[in-house]
């Protein structure tokens, strides 16, 4: 390997990690700088039940499936996620702060976390047990573009803060690997609440990795593989791949098969900069802005088939607090 094709890679790597801080920088721009969102009187839960959990305008909003009708609460979100009764949210602290608040089925605080940097993707696994989170921040040094990732895991049982994943040991192709331009974003759990998967990004090169968080291991399963989400049966991956491997190129929401490693390309046709949630097995949900900046959420068929239906105007940060499949609901 020569120290050209070295720096070529990382230069690959901060261009990739550029395009996401930037992204992530303008849409929380973009949604600061909208009309206040109107707060609805009614009560909004996260507990089970037919309805598609999404950020509005910044704030936490829950749609029913059966009406469409949307409802806003008076929470300041800029990222969402909720699963079996415990919901997340990245809320602004101040201008330029953010934490992380663990919250109740309806919607009580029950843990506050300081986060570093630029919020850009939580999740929740099904049990409602663990949390996870991943953050832009900046400084590191072998980054040109100064921002890096960072990503974290709760643990609301034990109270257990996994803060970064940076010191977990990492193995590439069945070789240990330790470098300084580590990053990781993107967690989605698995049933067992121990074992997760998520984006490796080092050398240039972006991988999926599978993680044991009691081991403190990281594995590479594939390339090209960023934000994960892991269908309910636990067979599949939604996720999304940089067009020719080159992420200024843009991505391309698809769906990998664990058994195989076989991969499916999704209906949809546009690049697609988020992490993806299933709303059953069939369905993918994610969010695509419009030439505007409004954010949109959509769903396609998890087989390759069909086309994207929308689901949502004017929403973001999609998840489903039922397997109950949403409907088209245009004017929610």
């Amino acid at each position: 390997m020569t120290a050209l094709s070295t720096r070529g890679r990382i230069v690959i790597a901060a261009l990739a990690t550029v395009v996401l801080a930037a992204g992530a920088v303008g849409y929380i721009r973009i949604a600061a700088a909208k009309e206040p969102v109107p707060v609805a009187s009614s009560h909004v839960t996260l507990s089970p039940g037919p309805r598609l959990l999404v950020s509005t305008g910044r704030h936490l909003a829950v749609i029913d499936s059966g009406t469409g009708v949307r409802t806003v609460s008076a929470l300041e979100c800029v990222r969402v996620y909720a699963a079996a009764g415990t919901g997340s949210c990245l809320r602004p602290q101040s201008p330029w702060a953010y934490e992380l608040v663990v919250l109740d089925a309806d919607l009580r605080e029950q843990r506050v976390i300081p986060l570093p940097g630029l919020p850009n993707r939580t999740r929740v696994s099904a049990s409602g047990r663990m949390v996870a989170w991943t953050t832009f921040v900046g400084g590191d040094s072998y980054n040109s573009g100064g921002f890096s990732t960072r990503t974290g895991i709760l643990d609301t049982r034990t109270g257990a803060l996994t803060s970064t994943l940076e010191g977990f040991a990492v193995t590439i192709d069945g070789r240990p690997h330790r470098a300084a331009d580590v990053n990781f974003w993107g967690v989605t759990f698995t049933a067992d609440d121990n074992r997760f998967y998520a984006t490796l990004a080092t050398g240039g090169k972006r991988y999926l990795v599978e993680g044991d968080l009691a081991a403190r291991t990281l594995r590479t399963l594939t390339e090209n593989v960023e934000c994960p989400s892991l269908s309910p049966d636990g067979t599949r991956i939604a996720f999304k791949h940089a067009v020719d491997g080159d992420p200024t190129k843009g991505w391309r929401l698809s769906v990998l098969d664990l058994a195989s490693m076989r991969v499916t390309p999704l209906a949809e046709p546009a690049s697609v900069d988020d992490q993806p949630a299933w709303l059953d097995d069939a369905t993918i949900a994610y969010t695509l802005r419009g030439s505007s900046g409004d954010p949109n959420v959509f769903s396609v068929p998890a087989d390759g088939s069909g086309a994207p239906t929308l689901l949502a105007a004017d929403a973001e940060s999609p998840a489903t607090l039922s397997p109950t499949p949403l409907q088209d609901r245009r004017n929610s």
